[in-house]
């Protein structure tokens, strides 16, 4: 793991998901993606909360019901409520984000 955020691991495929601290029911882990997105008719459907903040690179979010996703640049953050059904559209070959669930 690496003790830098803006660092990122060798591209393994896909996505590589780094937790870095966990405690209790709360966790915060840096994600680390490269050109992917979700796969086709595939939606997060998480129990909890999540702040996620995009550190490096561009991304795009759909939340379903949305007609567009919602793009995201270096320092955008979205709070994403509980059960709120959504999906990576696209994120460029060296995007970082950190993400805090709770």
């Amino acid at each position: 793991m690496s003790q830098n955020l803006f660092e990122l691991p060798k591209p393994r495929g896909g996505e590589i998901i780094e937790t870095l601290v966990e405690r209790g029911a709360a966790r915060v882990e840096k994600i680390s993606s490269f050109g992917c997105a979700s796969p086709k008719n595939f939606w997060y459907d998480q129990p909890e909360s999540e702040w996620v903040c995009l550190l490096k690179g561009g991304a795009e979010i759909l939340f379903e019901g949305d007609s567009s996703p919602k793009p995201l640049r270096e320092g955008d953050w979205l709070f994403i409520e509980p059960r709120r059904r959504h999906r990576v559209e696209k994120t460029s070959a060296d995007c970082v984000w950190l993400a805090f669930f709770f």
